[in-house]
Protein backbone atom coordinates (compact mmCIF):
# COMPACT_ATOMS: atom_id res chain seq x y z
CA UNK A 1 0.00 0.00 0.00
CA UNK A 2 1.40 3.41 -1.00
CA UNK A 3 2.22 5.80 1.81
CA UNK A 4 1.36 9.50 1.69
CA UNK A 5 4.58 11.55 1.58
CA UNK A 6 3.31 15.10 0.96
CA UNK A 7 5.19 17.03 3.64
CA UNK A 8 3.13 20.17 3.06
CA UNK A 9 -0.03 18.54 4.41
CA UNK A 10 -0.46 18.01 8.14
CA UNK A 11 -1.61 14.61 9.37
CA UNK A 12 -5.29 15.50 9.72
CA UNK A 13 -5.42 16.90 6.20
CA UNK A 14 -3.82 13.69 4.94
CA UNK A 15 -6.43 11.62 6.76
CA UNK A 16 -9.32 13.66 5.36
CA UNK A 17 -7.86 13.63 1.85
CA UNK A 18 -7.33 9.87 1.89
CA UNK A 19 -10.80 9.08 3.27
CA UNK A 20 -12.42 11.37 0.64
CA UNK A 21 -10.75 9.31 -2.07
CA UNK A 22 -11.50 5.92 -0.53
CA UNK A 23 -15.03 6.57 0.79
CA UNK A 24 -14.51 4.71 4.05
CA UNK A 25 -11.36 3.60 5.85
CA UNK A 26 -10.46 1.58 8.95
CA UNK A 27 -7.99 2.75 11.57
CA UNK A 28 -5.67 -0.11 10.67
CA UNK A 29 -5.52 1.01 7.05
CA UNK A 30 -4.66 4.57 8.11
CA UNK A 31 -1.77 3.27 10.22
CA UNK A 32 -0.34 1.50 7.17
CA UNK A 33 -0.92 4.43 4.82
CA UNK A 34 0.46 7.15 7.10
CA UNK A 35 3.28 5.13 8.59
CA UNK A 36 2.52 6.30 12.14
CA UNK A 37 1.41 4.47 15.29
CA UNK A 38 -2.14 3.36 15.97
CA UNK A 39 -2.16 5.63 19.02
CA UNK A 40 -1.27 8.66 16.89
CA UNK A 41 -3.93 7.79 14.28
CA UNK A 42 -6.58 7.41 16.99
CA UNK A 43 -5.66 10.81 18.43
CA UNK A 44 -6.16 12.55 15.08
CA UNK A 45 -9.33 10.63 14.23
CA UNK A 46 -10.86 11.42 17.60
CA UNK A 47 -10.29 15.14 17.03
CA UNK A 48 -11.76 15.01 13.51
CA UNK A 49 -14.85 13.17 14.76
CA UNK A 50 -15.36 15.69 17.57
CA UNK A 51 -15.03 18.55 15.08
CA UNK A 52 -17.71 16.94 12.93
CA UNK A 53 -15.43 16.38 9.93
CA UNK A 54 -15.53 12.58 10.17
CA UNK A 55 -18.21 10.15 11.26
CA UNK A 56 -17.55 6.79 12.87
CA UNK A 57 -19.57 3.73 11.97
CA UNK A 58 -19.30 0.48 13.93
CA UNK A 59 -17.39 -0.22 17.11
CA UNK A 60 -13.84 -1.03 18.21
CA UNK A 61 -11.91 -3.15 15.69
CA UNK A 62 -14.72 -3.17 13.14
CA UNK A 63 -15.11 0.62 13.04
CA UNK A 64 -14.73 2.55 9.79
CA UNK A 65 -14.56 6.30 9.20
CA UNK A 66 -16.23 8.42 6.55
CA UNK A 67 -16.18 12.12 5.72
CA UNK A 68 -19.25 13.77 7.25
CA UNK A 69 -21.74 15.34 4.89
CA UNK A 70 -22.72 18.92 5.71
CA UNK A 71 -26.13 17.99 7.09
CA UNK A 72 -24.58 15.52 9.55
CA UNK A 73 -21.77 17.66 10.95
CA UNK A 74 -23.86 19.24 13.67
CA UNK A 75 -24.32 15.83 15.27
CA UNK A 76 -20.68 15.63 16.25
CA UNK A 77 -21.04 18.27 18.95
CA UNK A 78 -24.05 18.98 21.12
CA UNK A 79 -23.85 21.92 23.47
CA UNK A 80 -26.12 23.41 26.13
CA UNK A 81 -25.34 26.93 27.30
CA UNK A 82 -27.34 29.21 29.60
CA UNK A 83 -26.95 31.89 32.28
CA UNK A 84 -29.06 31.42 35.42
CA UNK A 85 -30.01 33.66 38.30
CA UNK A 86 -28.97 31.76 41.43
CA UNK A 87 -31.75 33.10 43.65
CA UNK A 88 -34.22 30.26 44.20
CA UNK A 89 -32.47 28.06 41.64
CA UNK A 90 -32.64 24.27 42.14
CA UNK A 91 -29.79 22.28 40.69
CA UNK A 92 -31.79 19.12 39.94
CA UNK A 93 -34.22 21.14 37.81
CA UNK A 94 -31.33 22.60 35.81
CA UNK A 95 -29.88 19.12 35.28
CA UNK A 96 -33.27 17.90 34.10
CA UNK A 97 -33.33 20.74 31.56
CA UNK A 98 -29.84 19.82 30.34
CA UNK A 99 -30.75 16.12 30.25
CA UNK A 100 -33.78 16.74 28.04
CA UNK A 101 -31.92 19.11 25.73
CA UNK A 102 -28.91 16.82 25.13
CA UNK A 103 -30.58 13.44 25.65
CA UNK A 104 -28.07 12.42 28.30
CA UNK A 105 -30.14 9.57 29.73
CA UNK A 106 -30.36 7.86 26.34
CA UNK A 107 -26.95 8.88 25.05
CA UNK A 108 -24.73 7.94 27.99
CA UNK A 109 -23.93 4.64 29.66
CA UNK A 110 -25.63 4.33 33.04
CA UNK A 111 -22.42 4.65 35.06
CA UNK A 112 -21.34 7.79 33.16
CA UNK A 113 -24.83 9.29 33.44
CA UNK A 114 -24.80 8.79 37.23
CA UNK A 115 -21.40 10.46 37.53
CA UNK A 116 -22.40 13.46 35.40
CA UNK A 117 -25.65 13.80 37.34
CA UNK A 118 -23.88 13.74 40.71
CA UNK A 119 -20.96 16.00 39.78
CA UNK A 120 -23.10 18.57 37.97
CA UNK A 121 -25.71 18.90 40.73
CA UNK A 122 -23.01 19.05 43.43
CA UNK A 123 -21.06 21.81 41.71
CA UNK A 124 -24.14 23.84 40.84
CA UNK A 125 -25.38 23.46 44.42
CA UNK A 126 -22.03 24.85 45.61
CA UNK A 127 -22.53 27.90 43.40
CA UNK A 128 -26.10 28.36 44.65
CA UNK A 129 -25.36 27.99 48.36
CA UNK A 130 -21.79 29.20 48.82
CA UNK A 131 -20.60 31.47 46.00
CA UNK A 132 -22.50 34.64 47.04
CA UNK A 133 -22.91 35.28 43.32
CA UNK A 134 -26.09 36.61 41.73
CA UNK A 135 -25.78 34.44 38.63
CA UNK A 136 -23.81 31.65 37.02
CA UNK A 137 -23.12 30.39 33.52
CA UNK A 138 -23.68 26.72 32.72
CA UNK A 139 -22.18 24.93 29.72
CA UNK A 140 -22.58 21.20 29.02
CA UNK A 141 -20.96 19.57 25.98
CA UNK A 142 -21.61 16.12 24.56
CA UNK A 143 -19.27 14.78 21.86
CA UNK A 144 -18.94 11.28 20.40
CA UNK A 145 -16.12 10.60 22.85
CA UNK A 146 -16.76 12.58 26.01
CA UNK A 147 -19.20 14.52 28.15
CA UNK A 148 -18.23 17.58 30.13
CA UNK A 149 -19.56 20.65 31.83
CA UNK A 150 -18.40 24.07 32.96
CA UNK A 151 -20.05 26.03 35.78
CA UNK A 152 -18.88 29.61 36.30
CA UNK A 153 -20.07 31.92 39.04
CA UNK A 154 -18.96 35.50 39.82
CA UNK A 155 -18.86 35.38 43.61
CA UNK A 156 -16.22 35.31 46.33
CA UNK A 157 -14.21 32.38 44.93
CA UNK A 158 -13.77 28.87 46.30
CA UNK A 159 -10.19 29.36 47.56
CA UNK A 160 -10.95 32.70 49.18
CA UNK A 161 -13.95 31.15 50.93
CA UNK A 162 -11.76 28.43 52.49
CA UNK A 163 -8.96 30.91 53.27
CA UNK A 164 -11.41 33.15 55.11
CA UNK A 165 -13.17 30.30 56.92
CA UNK A 166 -9.97 28.83 58.36
CA UNK A 167 -8.05 32.09 58.75
CA UNK A 168 -5.24 30.73 56.57
CA UNK A 169 -2.12 32.51 55.42
CA UNK A 170 -3.29 32.97 51.83
CA UNK A 171 -5.47 31.43 49.12
CA UNK A 172 -2.68 29.06 48.08
CA UNK A 173 -2.89 27.51 51.54
CA UNK A 174 -6.58 26.89 50.87
CA UNK A 175 -5.66 24.58 47.99
CA UNK A 176 -4.26 22.07 50.48
CA UNK A 177 -7.48 22.15 52.47
CA UNK A 178 -9.53 21.52 49.34
CA UNK A 179 -7.38 18.56 48.26
CA UNK A 180 -7.93 16.92 51.66
CA UNK A 181 -11.65 16.81 50.96
CA UNK A 182 -14.60 16.65 53.30
CA UNK A 183 -12.56 15.77 56.38
CA UNK A 184 -11.17 19.28 56.75
CA UNK A 185 -12.98 21.52 54.26
CA UNK A 186 -15.77 23.35 56.08
CA UNK A 187 -16.61 20.30 58.22
CA UNK A 188 -19.48 21.99 60.04
CA UNK A 189 -21.53 21.97 56.86
CA UNK A 190 -19.86 19.07 55.05
CA UNK A 191 -19.40 21.53 52.20
CA UNK A 192 -16.21 19.89 50.95
CA UNK A 193 -17.69 16.44 50.42
CA UNK A 194 -19.25 17.16 47.04
CA UNK A 195 -16.08 18.87 45.79
CA UNK A 196 -13.93 15.98 47.00
CA UNK A 197 -15.98 13.21 45.35
CA UNK A 198 -16.43 15.26 42.18
CA UNK A 199 -12.66 15.70 41.94
CA UNK A 200 -12.31 11.88 41.98
CA UNK A 201 -15.17 11.12 39.59
CA UNK A 202 -14.06 12.71 36.30
CA UNK A 203 -11.17 12.03 33.96
CA UNK A 204 -10.05 15.63 34.42
CA UNK A 205 -11.56 18.13 36.86
CA UNK A 206 -10.39 21.66 37.55
CA UNK A 207 -11.33 24.40 40.01
CA UNK A 208 -10.25 27.88 38.91
CA UNK A 209 -10.63 31.01 41.00
CA UNK A 210 -8.74 34.32 41.09
CA UNK A 211 -5.20 33.38 39.96
CA UNK A 212 -5.31 29.72 40.99
CA UNK A 213 -6.28 26.72 38.84
CA UNK A 214 -6.33 23.40 40.72
CA UNK A 215 -6.41 20.40 38.38
CA UNK A 216 -7.18 16.76 39.18
CA UNK A 217 -6.01 14.54 36.32
CA UNK A 218 -7.36 11.14 37.31
CA UNK A 219 -6.16 9.42 34.15
CA UNK A 220 -2.58 10.34 35.01
CA UNK A 221 -3.32 10.08 38.75
CA UNK A 222 -1.90 13.54 39.27
CA UNK A 223 -2.92 16.76 41.01
CA UNK A 224 -1.28 20.06 40.14
CA UNK A 225 -1.74 23.81 40.44
CA UNK A 226 -1.31 26.52 37.79
CA UNK A 227 -1.14 30.28 38.10
CA UNK A 228 -3.58 31.79 35.63
CA UNK A 229 -4.98 35.17 34.68
CA UNK A 230 -7.20 36.58 37.44
CA UNK A 231 -10.91 35.77 37.18
CA UNK A 232 -13.67 36.74 39.59
CA UNK A 233 -15.59 33.91 41.21
CA UNK A 234 -15.14 30.20 40.52
CA UNK A 235 -15.06 28.15 37.32
CA UNK A 236 -15.43 24.37 37.55
CA UNK A 237 -14.51 22.24 34.53
CA UNK A 238 -15.41 18.55 34.48
CA UNK A 239 -14.72 16.01 31.70
CA UNK A 240 -15.35 12.26 31.51
CA UNK A 241 -15.04 9.78 28.66
CA UNK A 242 -18.33 8.33 27.41
CA UNK A 243 -16.66 4.91 27.51
CA UNK A 244 -15.44 5.33 31.11
CA UNK A 245 -15.82 2.27 33.34
CA UNK A 246 -15.61 4.36 36.50
CA UNK A 247 -18.44 3.66 38.98
CA UNK A 248 -19.79 6.29 41.36
CA UNK A 249 -20.52 3.76 44.09
CA UNK A 250 -16.96 2.44 43.91
CA UNK A 251 -15.62 5.97 44.34
CA UNK A 252 -17.81 6.42 47.41
CA UNK A 253 -16.65 3.07 48.81
CA UNK A 254 -12.97 3.88 48.25
CA UNK A 255 -12.90 7.34 49.80
CA UNK A 256 -15.88 7.56 52.18
CA UNK A 257 -16.15 6.28 55.73
CA UNK A 258 -18.79 3.61 56.35
CA UNK A 259 -21.72 5.95 56.89
CA UNK A 260 -24.30 3.48 55.56
CA UNK A 261 -24.82 -0.30 55.50
CA UNK A 262 -26.86 -1.78 52.64
CA UNK A 263 -28.69 -5.11 52.57
CA UNK A 264 -30.02 -5.83 49.09
CA UNK A 265 -32.92 -8.00 48.03
CA UNK A 266 -34.37 -8.39 44.55
CA UNK A 267 -36.81 -5.46 44.72
CA UNK A 268 -36.05 -4.03 48.15
CA UNK A 269 -33.01 -2.55 49.92
CA UNK A 270 -32.51 -2.00 53.64
CA UNK A 271 -30.14 0.83 54.64
CA UNK A 272 -28.75 1.37 58.14
CA UNK A 273 -27.45 4.90 58.81
CA UNK A 274 -24.40 4.91 61.08
CA UNK A 275 -23.68 8.57 61.88
CA UNK A 276 -25.37 10.63 64.56
CA UNK A 277 -26.06 13.46 62.12
CA UNK A 278 -26.44 13.94 58.36
CA UNK A 279 -26.47 17.47 57.04
CA UNK A 280 -25.79 17.91 53.34
CA UNK A 281 -27.36 17.12 50.00
CA UNK A 282 -24.12 15.44 49.03
CA UNK A 283 -24.55 12.89 51.82
CA UNK A 284 -28.12 12.24 50.69
CA UNK A 285 -27.03 11.78 47.08
CA UNK A 286 -24.35 9.36 48.19
CA UNK A 287 -26.92 7.44 50.24
CA UNK A 288 -29.39 7.29 47.33
CA UNK A 289 -26.92 6.42 44.57
CA UNK A 290 -28.32 3.41 42.68
CA UNK A 291 -31.42 3.02 44.87
CA UNK A 292 -33.75 4.13 42.06
CA UNK A 293 -33.52 0.54 40.76
CA UNK A 294 -35.51 -0.81 43.73
CA UNK A 295 -39.24 -0.70 44.37
CA UNK A 296 -38.86 -0.25 48.11
CA UNK A 297 -36.17 1.47 50.20
CA UNK A 298 -36.16 1.05 53.98
CA UNK A 299 -34.11 3.64 55.89
CA UNK A 300 -33.20 2.82 59.49
CA UNK A 301 -32.44 6.04 61.43
CA UNK A 302 -31.62 4.32 64.75
CA UNK A 303 -28.95 6.39 66.51
CA UNK A 304 -29.33 9.37 64.16
CA UNK A 305 -30.04 12.45 66.27
CA UNK A 306 -30.29 15.19 63.65
CA UNK A 307 -30.51 15.73 59.91
CA UNK A 308 -30.13 18.86 57.84
CA UNK A 309 -32.80 20.48 55.73
CA UNK A 310 -30.79 19.81 52.57
CA UNK A 311 -30.32 16.13 53.41
CA UNK A 312 -34.03 15.64 54.05
CA UNK A 313 -35.12 17.70 51.04
CA UNK A 314 -32.92 15.67 48.70
CA UNK A 315 -34.48 12.40 49.85
CA UNK A 316 -38.10 13.26 50.55
CA UNK A 317 -38.76 15.82 47.82
CA UNK A 318 -36.16 15.68 45.04
CA UNK A 319 -35.66 11.89 44.94
CA UNK A 320 -39.30 11.03 45.57
CA UNK A 321 -40.50 13.45 42.88
CA UNK A 322 -37.99 12.02 40.39
CA UNK A 323 -38.79 8.40 41.29
CA UNK A 324 -42.46 8.15 42.37
CA UNK A 325 -42.36 4.40 41.68
CA UNK A 326 -39.90 3.89 44.58
CA UNK A 327 -41.53 3.64 48.00
CA UNK A 328 -39.43 4.92 50.94
CA UNK A 329 -40.14 3.49 54.39
CA UNK A 330 -38.61 4.80 57.63
CA UNK A 331 -37.66 3.13 60.90
CA UNK A 332 -36.54 4.34 64.34
CA UNK A 333 -37.00 8.07 63.84
CA UNK A 334 -35.93 10.39 66.67
CA UNK A 335 -38.46 13.22 67.27
CA UNK A 336 -36.06 15.88 65.95
CA UNK A 337 -35.42 13.88 62.77
CA UNK A 338 -39.12 13.22 62.26
CA UNK A 339 -39.87 16.95 62.60
CA UNK A 340 -37.42 17.89 59.82
CA UNK A 341 -38.81 15.20 57.50
CA UNK A 342 -42.39 16.26 58.26
CA UNK A 343 -41.50 19.86 57.43
CA UNK A 344 -40.13 18.81 54.03
CA UNK A 345 -43.09 16.53 53.24
CA UNK A 346 -45.63 19.17 54.27
CA UNK A 347 -43.81 21.76 52.17
CA UNK A 348 -43.89 19.40 49.17
CA UNK A 349 -47.62 18.96 49.46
Amino acid sequence: MTKIYNLHMDTREKILSYIKKKGEVSGKELVEVLGITRQAVNKHIKKLVEEGLLIKEGRTKGAVYKVASSHRKFRALSKFEKVYSLKGLEEHEVFREVDLFLGLRKGLKENVYQIINYAFTEMLNNAIEHSESAKCKVEVVLTPYRCGFKIRDYGIGIFYSIFEKFNLQDEVSAVGELIKGKVTTLPDGHTGEGVFFTSKAGDKVSFRSHKINLIFDNQKKDVYVEEKRYIKGTEVNFVISRSSKRLLNKIFEEYAPEDFEYKFERTRVYVKLFQREYLSRSEARRLLSGLDKFREVILDFKGVRSIGQGFADEIFRVFENAHPEVKIKLQNLAPAVEAVIKHVVDKKE
